[in-house]
């Protein structure tokens, strides 16, 4: 299920205010910066920061 690119556009994570990025295959809204990730239950984005679970980076640990 995608989300509407208009309510995309709107959302911010509510720890830091900042944009999120949307995972439609894993179906959830990452926060980079803070390395967290909102689940998306049914097309409605659960942004509770008591509901964030850790996301893990890109960049391989050295």
């Amino acid at each position: 299920m995608s989300l509407d690119p208009k309510l995309l556009d709107i959302l911010a994570c509510p720890k830091d205010k900042g944009p999120l990025k949307y995972l439609e295959n894993e179906q959830v809204l990452v926060n980079e910066r803070l390395n967290i990730a909102y689940r998306i239950d049914d097309g409605i984005p659960v942004l509770l920061i008591d509901e964030a679970v850790e996301w893990p980076t890109d960049t391989p640990s050295a």
